[in-house]
């Protein structure tokens, strides 16, 4: 089955709601005076604290390539766990490995790319107020062909027929979120991940930890979405926590700002907008680090390209790790997540 990275629930503050009060407000500006007012809107503060610095960046990329599982340490603990005194700083993550660099191919061959993206996903795909394709995904599409220094198009198709419009040559790369799956592999190749869905913990403010463990959560009541891969990792890892499942994520969300669990467990990017967002009432923050176990939250967010097609593939591994490497990537995820996910 085809999968999008994580679900944005359509009462946050990153859903089709929110972003169309910001364009609303900012309609009658042109795209390049948007900028800045949508930095504005999604928390200036935030993302002028540059504090994901090209080291920051380089260290927690180290840490997810060696798949450091966010929380489980097979190490002595102190057995209470540390509260968090201030509110954690920005986090910018980074899927590349420094002392991997790719050698830059053979980029003559390529005159044209023909991006296809979804319609409305916000904030990563929808369409903005000139009728044009805008958001995360496709301001990091642009970003590629410039590196390539390639004439691109980007054309956005309902979710559903994203695949049947590779296979008919009617696009040449698929950037929509698409979750890297085994079945998927079977119809696609995909580029190295330029994003994860990590899972994380959410409390409230006033019990935030900098760190969750285990041992810290014995006895604590945990909610999390009945059936979920995030359910099936808390009965593997977190066995003396006392788990209450719900149906979805508004019942889930609810429940921690009654008091009626401890935790909620779940996708950290669409709890992200939720703490950011007006729904929360400012009662939650995230506990703890993210949790990035493949097994259990996937192999990561892919550029899928038709069967075979090395060539564009190679090219663009080789664009991420540039626009990487340049800070592009930082600057372009600062602009769209003022609560990181990670």
């Amino acid at each position: 089955m085809v999968q999008k990275g994580h679900v944005i629930p359509p009462n946050s503050n990153g859903t089709r709601v929110f972003v169309w009060m910001v364009y609303k407000t900012l309609h009658s500006k042109s795209p390049s005076q948007m900028q800045p007012q949508i930095a504005i809107l999604f928390n200036e503060r935030l993302i002028r604290r540059r504090c994901a610095t090209v080291l920051g960046t380089l260290l927690l990329g180290s840490l997810l390539i060696l798949g450091l599982p966010g929380g489980v340490r097979a190490q002595t603990v102190p057995s209470t766990p540390p509260k968090a005194a201030t509110a954690a700083p920005q986090a910018v993550p980074g899927f590349w490995d420094p002392r991997r660099r790719p050698d830059r191919p053979d980029l003559s061959r390529l005159t044209v790319i023909r991006f296809l993206t979804e319609t409305d996903y916000p904030p990563f795909n929808f369409t903005g107020p000139d009728g044009n394709p805008a958001g995360f995904n496709v301001d990091l599409a642009r970003a590629l062909c410039e590196e390539i220094k390639v004439t691109c198009t980007i054309q956005m198709r309902r979710f559903e027929t994203l695949l049947d419009a590779i296979a008919s040559n009617r696009g040449d790369a698929i950037i929509a979120s698409l979750a890297v799956t085994p079945e998927l592999r079977k119809r696609l190749d995909f580029t190295d991940p330029y994003y994860r869905a990590p899972a994380r913990f959410v409390s409230r403010r006033d019990a935030v930890m900098v760190d969750v463990r285990p041992e810290y959560l014995e006895g604590k009541k945990v909610g999390v979405i009945a059936g979920s891969a995030h359910e099936a990792y808390l009965k593997t890892f977190f066995t003396d926590a006392e788990l209450h499942p719900y149906p979805n994520d508004e019942a889930l969300r609810q429940a921690l700002r009654r008091g009626e669990v401890d935790f909620i467990f779940g996708d950290a990017i669409s709890l992200a907008f939720w703490i950011n967002g007006t729904d929360s009432a400012e009662c939650c923050a995230f506990s703890g680090g993210p949790f990035v176990e493949s097994r259990y939250f996937g192999e990561g967010i892919g550029i899928g390209v038709k069967k075979g097609n090395d060539v564009l593939r190679q090219a663009l591994n080789w664009a991420l790790f540039r626009i990487w490497e340049k800070g592009r990537y930082t600057d372009l995820w600062l602009r769209y997540f003022s609560v990181s996910p990670f």
